[in-house]
């Protein structure tokens, strides 16, 4: 049996502590010089000392408060537990932002019931703003409720995306999908963290969004928070890892109908 409204509530409460306190350690060492930045996959996949410090912190306190909880990581992978209930967490968000000291990054939490996700919290720490959702109880901004824009033409929406790691050495980069949709709308962003690219489409601020080769960890708070905004997430391919499109209906499907579900590249 799921918890109920009020465990829900209890629950909700001990995410928004933890991303809090995962933001305090990365504004510690925000614009500072021992960030000891390595890289992972290649140079353009940098991880930092607030990266591994902020997950630590995270699965310590998980582990302490919900000892038979399993949780998913981004930079230690799955430790598993012997509940129904997987955390999964992303501890620092945009880390190549927060490598060069802008100020676009976040902790993603979120909590899976056998498969579902039941609880999502996005908090961009500089910023100061929190995003939260539970299952069925809608989404909120610092306490205030959240709703998905209402634009339904392209010309004036504004949209956002990102590109895969491997863009160096991988022509199908997302450069052809972007050459299809940047000239049909009124702007494309590209913040750098694909959890505050969902939130921003949950509070309007973004009409829609899409990219591929994410991960679970990138996106599994910030779809509830969209979908508890109003919005749908919808996968537009099935061969580079997560690969979605998010906003209203109406701009999902337009942005849709335009994304290409195949490899394709646009080379310079």
């Amino acid at each position: 049996m799921r918890q109920n409204m009020e465990d829900m509530n209890q629950l909700l409460a001990f995410a928004r502590a933890c991303a809090r306190e995962a933001g305090k350690i990365q504004l510690s060492y925000f614009r500072g010089t021992h960030l000891n930045i390595e890289t992972k996959f290649n140079l353009h996949d940098v991880v930092t000392v607030a990266d591994k410090e902020s997950e630590r912190y995270l699965i310590g306190e998980i582990a302490k408060a919900y000892p038979g909880h399993a949780v998913l990581g981004e930079e230690s992978g799955m430790h598993v537990g012997h509940s129904d209930y997987c955390w999964v967490i992303d501890p620092l968000d945009g880390t190549t932002n927060y490598s060069q000291g802008l100020p676009i990054f976040t902790v993603s939490i979120a909590l899976q019931y056998r498969g579902e996700t039941v609880l999502g919290v996005v908090y961009a720490p500089y910023l100061d703003e929190l995003y939260e959702a539970c299952r069925g109880a809608g989404a909120k901004l610092n306490g205030r409720p959240i709703r998905v824009s209402g634009k339904s033409e392209m010309p004036r929406s504004v949209v956002a995306t990102g590109f895969p790691i491997d863009k160096d050495r991988n022509p199908d980069n997302n450069l052809d999908n972007l050459a299809r949709i940047l000239p049909l709308v009124r702007g494309v962003r590209r913040m750098g963290s694909a959890a505050y690219d969902l939130c921003c489409v949950a509070a309007g601020f973004f009409d829609g969004y899409w990219e591929f080769n994410l991960h679970e960890w990138d996106v599994c708070a910030g779809i509830l928070i969209v979908t508890e905004a109003g919005g749908v997430v919808r996968p537009f391919r099935d061969d580079r890892h997560i690969a979605i499109v998010a906003g209203n209906p109406s701009v999902v499907d337009q942005l849709a109908s335009r994304l290409s579900d195949k490899p394709g590249c646009v080379m310079p």
